[in-house]
Order: C-alpha cells, then structure tokens, then sequence
C-alpha cells in the first residue's frame, strides 16, 4: 500500500467516524453511545486492575465476559434504584401534593401578590389543578412515557453492545481491510478520550457533591434551615455533574429555589456558597478536565454552544465528548 493510498484510508476514517458521530445526535442515539462507552470503559479498566493483580487468571476472555454481564446489571440496577430513590423521596405520586404545599405556603410570602393569587391554596386544589393539566396534556404525558420507555431501552442495548465490544477487543487484533483497520484505530481513541473527560469530571462532580451535601445535610439544618427535597438535590447535584458549566447552572438554580421556598436568608445564604463552590468548581475544571485533555474552559464552552445550537441539550452533552475526541485525534496526527 502506498502512502498516498494510506493518507487516503485515514482521512476516510476521520471523516465516518465523525459523520458517525454527528448523526447519532439526531437519531436520539446519544444515551446508546454513552452507555456503551461506559460499559466499554470500566469493563476494560477492571479487568486490567485485575490482570495487574491476579496475573494466573485462566482465561481473560472469560474474565471479560464475566466483568461484563456484572457491569451491564449494575449499570441497569444503579438506574432503577435512582429512579426509586426518587420516587421515595417523593413519597409517591398521591403524597407529593402533600409534600409541596409546604414549600408553596412558605414561597407565598416571598412572592409578589400578582403570582400569589395564582397558587392552589390546598392539597386539594393541588391535585385538581394537576388533574386538570394531566387531562389537558394526556396525549403528550403518554408520548413522554413512550420516550422515556424507548430512551432506556436504547441504553441497555448500548450497555450490551459495549460489553460485546469489549469481549471482542480481548479475543485479538483487529482482522480485516485497512479501513476497518483505521476505524477500529477511531473508536479507540473515542473510548480513551470518553474515559478521559468522564473520570475527569466525575471527580469535579464528586468533589462538587460532597460540599454540597454537606452544606444542605449539615450545614443548613444547624442554622436552622431545613430545605424541601435536600437529598434529592444531592444526587441531582452529582448526576448533572457530569455536563462541565451546564450541569452546575441546572443544580445551582434548583438549590436557590429550594432555599427561596425556606425564606429569603437562606436563599441568600445559598447563592453565596455557590458563587464560591462555583469559583472553585472553575479552577478544578481547569486543573482536572482541561489538564486531562489540555483544553481550556473556555473552549469547552464554545464547543458546547456550537453543538447546543445545532442539535439542542443532546449537543451539550455530547460536546465535551466529541471535543475530547477531536483533541486526541489531532494529538495523534501530531498536529497540536
């Protein structure tokens, strides 16, 4: 094979794997390809951890294999026992009017009487009012629910796929023509670069989540503030983690308002410590993320704003993906 005839198969990979890519957003196929990836990922991490330490493993392949149907089950199970946390902390759905008319009749003096006159003034008027929009919007609710249905679905399917993926990247090299061969060559680096910004994060996220949890769980309740659904925004806090800058406006907010329903101090007191989490959320953003795949806040961000603009919240959350990748590809081609 000549070098022209090389150069040529390589450009050929960039340019599917990134229509590849791109396509998945408007297909609705992101949380496939992300619970794939993650699949892939900590399938591979884990039975390397374990080769390093048990070295007279029989067979890698089986390990593999084995690793993979406990990590797809508790990838599925982590899902189900969050939407069950969720639920509980809820109190379900025929106690959850119940659980937020307090915090409606403690924002009713901070609100201006224009918007007071508009909030139910029972439990009672509560779930008629939420009756009455069900009724409205039944045929979009359903809708909803079918989209939901089909959106975890698509992310077992990618959980499967990325335990397949792994088993075969352990039976040898890649066997086929050269294009299969540079193909093979993107996804790896796609899977290095996912590996890289996802751990990356999830240490801000996790770091993030700890102050947070103690200020609403200790903090707070010590000073006397005691905020509505305070568990729930801890976990919402580490899940939305993940999307650098979006993730922590979406937690931000929900915090402020949850401390707002309290009263008026304890939103203030709130808004400040997250002006400080938040600055200091920057610097490990900067240290974590960017010093993992050397890319400065602010280009993240101009990814994510070309992406949002294009394909909407699925492109803010596949921008730092995507970006990562086109970092390391450009890192390999020795071109940064």
């Amino acid at each position: 094979m000549t070098m022209d005839s090389s150069r040529r198969i390589t450009d050929a990979s960039y340019l599917l794997a990134a229509a590849a890519l791109l396509i998945a957003l408007p297909l609705h196929l992101l949380p496939a390809l992300i619970a794939g990836l993650i699949a892939y990922t900590l399938v591979g991490a884990i039975a390397s951890w374990l080769e390093k330490r048990l070295p007279r493993l029989a067979s890698r392949e089986l390990v593999v294999a084995f690793l993979g149907v406990v990590v797809v089950a508790l990838l599925a199970g982590l899902i189900v026992a969050g939407v069950a946390f969720v639920r509980s902390e809820l109190a379900g759905p025929d106690a959850l009017p119940d659980r937020i008319m307090p915090v409606i009749d403690q924002a009713r003096a901070q609100l201006p009487p224009s918007i007071v006159a508009h909030l139910p003034v029972s439990s009672d008027d509560l779930r008629a009012m939420a009756t009455s929009i069900a009724k409205r919007h039944s045929e979009q609710i359903q809708l909803a629910g079918k989209a939901t249905l089909l959106v975890l679905g698509r992310i077992l399917i990618g959980l499967v796929v990325g335990m397949m993926v792994a088993l075969a990247h352990e039976r040898g090299p890649t066997r086929g023509g050269p294009l299969l061969v540079a193909l093979t060559d993107r996804c790896g680096n796609l899977a290095r670069a996912f590996r890289d910004i996802v751990f990356a994060q999830g240490k801000i996220a996790a770091i993030n989540t700890a102050f947070t949890a103690i200020f609403l769980l200790v903090a707070m309740p010590l000073a006397g503030f005691h905020l509505p659904l305070a568990k729930t925004l801890v976990v919402v806090t580490f899940v939305v983690g993940f999307l650098p800058v979006v993730g922590n406006l979406i937690s931000n907010s929900l915090i402020v308002v949850s401390a707002l329903s309290v009263s008026l101090g304890a939103a203030i007191i709130a808004l400040v410590f997250l002006v400080l989490l938040h600055k200091l959320e920057y610097f490990l953003n900067a240290r974590i993320v960017g010093g993992q795949i050397r890319a400065k806040a602010w280009e993240l961000l101009l990814a994510m704003l070309v992406l949002e603009a294009a394909f909407g919240m699925a492109g803010v959350v596949a921008a730092p993906i995507y970006y990562a990748w086109l970092k390391t590809e450009l890192k390999a081609e020795g071109l940064i």
